[in-house]
Order: structure tokens, then sequence, then C-alpha cells
């Protein structure tokens, strides 16, 4: 009888011992504040001092709280996965819903979240038990992860003698009572359920009559539904195939509890129907992404061997990348953005790793704090394990800060002004990539004293006074009402799923009266693009006039910017009675040591705003600047002095040349070639000559045959007693070996042995050296030379 179904106490259901000799799990729930998407950004302007009252007649001066007030810290989540084990199931469908299921179950980002794997089909006798608990609470930390993957594999299709319905009653209910067990009744709890097929009790003993089963089987389910929405359960169902009743999922997503982790209709539960198994995987991670409040980024797929990318946003501050490899066989390497291979022993001063077991179908890294950008996964397998088709995927949640400005600063009662809101990383960097401003929902209100709250609407479209489309700041106007008595406030607001505001920001100002007694405009540089390297500083200059009887003390600050990457002076400006001048302002980036690793995927455009308060005048915001700064890396050493390496390198070549040149001149310049040695008698007449060529090492050697004999001649002999080469002034020189070396002189030809003398007839000038009759040897040696040695 139906009755029978709700009379066992939870957890004494048909799941009890004679489920496969499972026991319970009893492990305690991870503790930690709810989830987390939808945050009021309070990134304008800040209350006056806490001593000053509001009229007794004034409106409220905060903004409405949101409908759906989120709580105030990311935390874990607690959620059953119920996956049909009917006998119409196919052993590769069965795959594909181990796949999902392992990769919801790996792609958890909290590792104090709790998963419950549930097998179920139905009970068509006493022996037989709807639902198998495959995998008990499980708190996924590194160990449990490693059990989550192995206890996923006992999923499988049941066996005709095992009950081969679909017995959705006691699945949800075991699921209900699983996640109402959990400790903290504030962590958010979900139940997502896979099924082919629809509601099958016809076999069933336990629903009472065959004839009206399937009756008592709907009021089951709806019985089974109200325990879900009481115990604050959200209900998440998945159908594949062509035999699936969409009416009747959509009816379990609305029974259950409708109450989502942010204020927006993609993250309220509903149902999802795909046409087969193989697209079960990709559904089963968006809904989770959704009812988790993450966000999915797809990778690719591809059979090993193959790379495939997969990107990671700058504003993610924990994700997994999950590989579902349809093989244990196949391998995946990480790469992150540097190319540096991420293992489960990589240390990091910033990111943190931690990587499930290796060996199954499904695994995943979860990092904590992950560098940004284009990350790579290297698939490979043995050459008969790669068939299976491979995924890579990404499941993130993130932080936004915001930075809030109004122009004018300070208006007055009844003007208009611009807010605009600006969306930053956590580490002050702006948002402009499409991909993560999508999907955001962002506004604001204007509150203070004497009005009610004044809505302002913001819009990232390029229509004015929005100044670009998609660049992250979204721009509005208000109008100050008339009744604006004192201090006003402008509040940000985001909501988005998978995003956070990291924390709250705010500065106050005042109304601003009539006639201002102190002004103030800043105007800095916009050189080469405001790109500055660590330790360089944008310079600007403030104009200031004081037209009080009262001296004014201002305090220049920077709002809005990661701490310590920025810096503003002068801090603290006095201003006499009357007094106008210009004071030169400088904005500072910190040295390289700050930024820690932030330069090297490229250059860093930080955001955040310059502000300028009178400290005399309840700090009335005199300058509320927006600033945009690109950061780029430090220059290196070639950078900086690539101009002095090149002009010193062209001078060395330079000089090598020359040296060269040199060299080549003197070689050239004492060659003997073309020269002809003549030989003369006592009486200066030519009995025989030869032509010199470049001899070895620039000398030309000889000897004089023939000596005291009719017919004396000159030969060419390596090594020889007489030697011949040029000077450098175009000279000829004689060396006779052992003896000093002497110039051949113009008509003094120089004596030889037995009476003989040699002579130079320069062939390559067309000059003859000499004519005549042979010097003495005494006045020879007044040629001796020493310079051309």
């Amino acid at each position: 009888m139906p009755h029978l179904l709700f009379a066992r106490p939870p957890g004494r259901g048909p799941t009890g011992a004679r489920a496969r000799g499972r026991r319970r799990a009893t492990g305690g729930l991870g503790r930690a504040a709810a989830l987390t998407a939808a945050s009021l950004l309070t990134v304008g302007l800040l209350p006056g001092p806490a001593s000053a009252e509001p009229s007794p007649t004034a409106a409220p001066t905060t903004a409405p709280a949101p409908t759906s007030a989120p709580p105030a810290a990311v935390g874990p989540v607690d959620y059953a996965i119920a996956v049909d084990e009917s006998g119409s199931l196919k052993p590769t469908e069965v795959d594909r819903e181990r796949a999902a299921a392992a990769g919801i179950a790996l792609g958890e980002v909290h590792p104090k979240s709790t998963v419950t794997v549930l097998g179920f089909a139905s009970a068509d006798n006493e022996s037989q038990h709807p639902v198998d608990e495959v995998c008990p609470p499980t708190v996924l930390d590194g160990a449990g992860r490693d059990r989550i993957g192995r206890c996923i594999s006992d999923l499988r299709s049941r066996r005709p003698d095992e009950g081969q319905g679909t017995d959705f009653p006691n699945a949800v209910l075991q699921g209900v009572s699983r996640l109402a067990a959990g400790a903290d009744p504030a962590t958010p709890r979900v139940l997502f359920l896979l099924t082919d097929g629809r509601l099958d009790v016809g076999d069933s003993p336990a629903y009472g009559d065959p004839a009206h089963r399937a009756a008592a089987g709907e009021e089951a389910l709806t019985r089974a539904l109200a325990a879900a929405q009481a115990a604050r359960i959200q209900v998440w169902p998945l159908g594949f195939g062509s035999d699936i009743d969409r009416a009747a999922l959509d009816r379990m997503a609305a029974a259950g509890f409708q109450g989502g982790c942010v204020d927006l209709p993609d993250a309220q539960p509903r149902a999802t129907v795909v046409p087969d198994a193989t697209a079960v995987a990709d559904a089963m991670r968006t809904a989770f992404a959704a009812a988790h409040c993450l966000r999915a980024t797809a990778g690719g797929t591809g059979h090993p061997p193959i790379d495939i990318e997969v990107r990671i946003s700058p504003l993610t501050t924990v994700g997994s990348i999950v590989v579902d490899k349809g093989d244990p066989l196949v391998t995946a390497t990480y790469v992150d953005p540097d190319g540096r291979e991420i293992t489960g022993t990589t240390t990091d001063p910033v990111s943190k790793f931690e990587l499930s077991p290796r060996d199954q179908t499904v695994e995943s890294l979860r990092i904590t704090d992950p560098k940004p950008g284009q990350w790579r996964v290297h698939l490979d397998a043995p050459a008969d394990h790669r068939a299976q088709l491979a995924t890579v995927n990404v499941l993130w949640r993130g932080a936004l800060r915001g930075s809030i400005t109004m122009a004018p600063p300070s208006p007055r009662a009844g003007e208009r002004a611009v807010v605009t809101l600006r969306l930053q990383t956590r580490q002050g960097v702006e948002v402009t990539d499409p991909q993560d401003l999508k999907d955001l929902r962002v506004s604001a209100v204007l509150s203070g004293e004497g009005f009610a709250p004044v809505p302002v609407k913001l819009a990232d479209d390029g229509s004015a006074p929005d100044g670009r489309a998609g660049d992250g700041a979204f721009s509005g106007t208000v109008t100050v009402p008339a009744a604006a008595t004192g201090r006003i406030k402008v509040s940000g607001t985001l909501a988005a799923s998978g995003l956070t505001a990291d924390e709250d920001r705010s500065q106050g100002t005042l109304v601003a009266p009539a006639v201002p007694l102190v002004t103030a405009a800043l105007t800095l540089d916009d050189g080469a693009g405001r790109r500055l390297h660590p330790g360089d500083e944008l310079a600007g200059s403030l104009a200031l006039h004081n037209a009080d009887g009262a001296p004014h003390t201002l305090r220049p600050a920077l709002r809005d910017t990661a701490p310590g990457l920025l810096a503003v002076t002068p801090e603290e400006i006095t201003l006499a009675p009357g007094e106008s001048r210009r004071v030169d302002v400088a904005v500072t980036a910190a040295r390289p040591g700050a930024f820690h690793g932030l330069l090297d995927g490229g250059d860093l455009r930080l955001g955040g705003k310059v502000t300028v308060v009178d400290t005399t005048d309840r700090d009335r915001v005199l300058v509320d600047s927006p600033l945009s700064l690109t950061i780029t890396r430090p220059p290196t050493f070639w950078e900086t002095w690539w101009w002095a390496l090149l002009l010193g390198g062209l001078v060395a070549v330079l000089a090598v040349l020359a040296a060269l040149a040199l060299r080549l001149r003197a070689r050239l310049g004492k060659d003997p070639a073309g020269l002809r040695l003549l030989l003369l008698d006592p009486e200066g007449r030519q009995v025989a000559d030869i032509a010199a060529d470049s001899g070895t090492k620039r000398w030309y050697a000889f000897d004089v045959h023939g000596l005291g004999g009719p017919d004396p001649r000159l030969v060419r002999q390596p090594g020889g007693p007489y030697r011949v080469q040029r000077s450098l002034d175009g000279g000829v020189v004689l060396e006779r070996r052992g003896q000093a070396r002497a110039r051949i002189q113009p008509d003094r030809p120089v004596p030889l042995a037995g009476g003989l003398a040699v002579g130079i007839r320069d062939e390559r000038r067309g000059r003859t050296r000499p004519a005549g009759r042979p010097t003495p040897p005494d006045a020879g040696a007044q040629t001796v030379v020493d310079d051309y040695i």
C-alpha cells in the first residue's frame, strides 16, 4: 500500500542492509557559509561621521535589500546524484551516466562539499530494493574524491531478477533523507536526477493494487517532492532518450525548493532533456554549474594523442579542469599558460593544486587562485586505447571588485550626475573580456539624507553616458533630488551566477552648496597611453582654490586599487585662506617585486580612482577621478641599453675593419711583386735581371750565381743570402742575411759580392732604380734602415 512507502524511517528504506552489503557513511558534512553569487557591492560613497544624526524626517539612507539576500561568504554544497539503473539502459548509456556523475563530483571546487551517489530502478518483489546507495555521503577532499571516483563505477543496469522499473519517489526520498541529515541547515542542498524514461512502478507490490499503482506512484512522488521542498532541497531532473515525460520532469523541478544561490533565472531549478546519452555529460555539467552557482567553460574534444586548450578567466578564484578521458588508460598532462607542467607535487607561491586519482575514466585538477589564460591539456594513450572521445572542461567560481565614481563628485541638489561602476578582478585588474562580462546584472542606488532611495540604471552598451561598449565600465545618470540636504551615497549592485563581490567599498560626500568654498581639478599626464614600468611615475597636477576665510586641509588618495601596487603623492595639502595654486601630484607604480609574477603573462591593466577630500569640510569629495594604468614588465638589459650595445658593437666592427684594412695595406704595401732586380757589373752595366714575386711572407729571396765568371746571374732561392721587400713609404729594402737592412736609393745600387751590385726597377710604377755606378760599401752603410724589420 502507498502509505507503507512513507512509513519507513529516513535511512531505513529499500537501501538498507540489502543494498549489496553497503554500509551507510556517517562522516560529518563540511561546515561553511553558504554559497553566494549575488552581492550588494557598496562601492560608492562613504557615510559621514557616526556622530552626525539624520533629520527626523529623512528617508532611509540605505538601498532596499535584494529580494534574495545572499549569504555572506562562499561555502560548500551538499548534493546527491540519483542515476537511473532501469533495464531499458544500454551498457554505453550507463557508461555515459557514470561519466556525467563522476564529472560533476570530481569537478566540485569546494573541498568540504558533500556528495551522495544513488542508483535506482524498482523493487518488483520483497527481495529486491529500488535504490542502490553506491556512494554514501562523502566529503570531497582529496581522499573523498578518490573514493567517489571508484564507487561510481558500481552504477549498472539492473538484471530482470533485480527490478527494472523506474521508481522516482524512492529515488527522491533517498536523496532527501541523505541531504536532510546534513549537520548545517544553511548549507545549500541539491538533488540531481538522471533518467532515460518515465515513472514506472507497475510491477512494484509496495504501491498496492496493480490497477492503481500508477496513480499511487504519482501521489508518492508528490509527497516526496514536498519533502524535498520542506527540507530546502532543489531538484534538477535530467532526461535523455526518446521515452521521456518532459512534463513530469518539469513538475519535479518546480515542486522542490525554489530558492537558488542567486536571484537569476538561470539559477532556478529546471528540467533538461537531451536526445541521447552522448549529451548527458554536457547537460549535467550545465545544470550542476547553474545549481551550484558556478561557471562552466568548454574546452574541446578529440581522440588521443591530442592537445586541448581551455581558458581560465582572470576572475577565477577556484576551479577544476575536468577531463573525461573515455578510457582509464588515457593519460592527461596539464600545462599552465607559462608552459609549466602541473603535477600533484607542483608548488607555487600563489596557486594551489590538487589532482584527483589518475587511473579512472574521469579525472580533474582542482586549482585555487589559478594562473589566468590558456591552459593546455595533453592527452595520450597506448595505440589500442585511442578510440574513445575525450573532453576537457572547466568548472569555476570567481570574484569581482568594483570601483564606482560619480561626476561631479559633490553634486548640488537638483543637479544631474553620471555614475560609473568599473569592474575589476580581485587583483585590481580591469575586466574587459566579453567572456567575463556576459550574464552580469549591474545597477546602482542613490540614497541620502532628505530623500527616498533613487534607482540608477547602469549599462555598458556605448550609449551616452557610457563611453565604450564592452569595456567593463557600466554608466548611467541620476538627478540628485531637490530635497537632498547633506550626505549622499551611491551603491552598486552586482548579480552574476558564479561570481561574488569580494568586499564592499564606499566613500562619502555631501551635497555641494550653490557656491563651493574650495574647488579642485585634477589633470594627469596621458603620455605613452599611461603605460608605466614598475617604479615609474605618472605625473599630474591639482588646480586648487580656497575662497574660504579659513585654511583647509586636503587629502589625495587612491581607492579601489590592489593594495601595494600604486601610491599617490603628496598625502596632504594645506590651502591658506584665499589661496589659489597648482600642486604637482604623482601616481607611482610599486617596485617590480610587489607584482609577484602578475606581469609574467604580459601587460597588467590596473584600475581604480584618485580622490581628493576636504577633511576640513566633513570629508567633502572634491575629486573623484577614474584611473586606468597599464603596467608593463620591467625592461630587460637589452631593451634599456640596446642603443649603447649596438653603437659599441658598430665601433668594434669598424675598429676591426680598420685594423684589417691597415694590415692588408701593410701586406700589400710590402709585397715585392712588380720589382725587377738588376745585376750590375763594376761599370754599372746590366748583366742580368730577374722579376720578383710575392715570395715568402712578402720577402723575395735570391742569390747570385757565377760570381767571378763570365756569366753571373740572379737566381730565385728561398732562404738565399739576399732578399728584398717594399717599404711602406714606397721605397725598397734589401737585406743581407746576418747584416743590417739597407734601402736602395734612387741612382744608388747596393754593392754585392765580387764587385757586382744590385739595382731595382719598379715595373708597377714604371720607375727604375738605379742607373750609374754602384755605391761604395762605406757609402752604402749610410742606407742602413731598421724601420722596416
